[in-house]
């Protein structure tokens, strides 16, 4: 009866064990979301209408506008 309900908590508990491939998939996913902040922010960044410098430019000018 032991001999059987081991077998049965083997067969039950080693595919739960398993989590290699839900891990690479995790690494995969961590590695997409860097690569996709990094372009952002190099994209932000660049000299272009609208990049970040002027965006933080205008919001400074526009509080010292408000505060006087």
């Amino acid at each position: 009866m032991m001999n059987k309900l081991t077998e049965l908590y083997v067969k039950f508990t080693t595919p739960v064990k398993n989590e290699k491939g839900a891990q690479s998939l995790e690494w995969l996913g961590l590695a997409a979301l860097l690569i996709l902040v990094l372009g952002i922010v190099s994209t932000a960044v660049s000299d272009s209408k609208g990049s970040i410098t002027s965006i933080i430019t205008s919001i400074f000018e526009k509080i010292s506008n408000m505060v006087g």
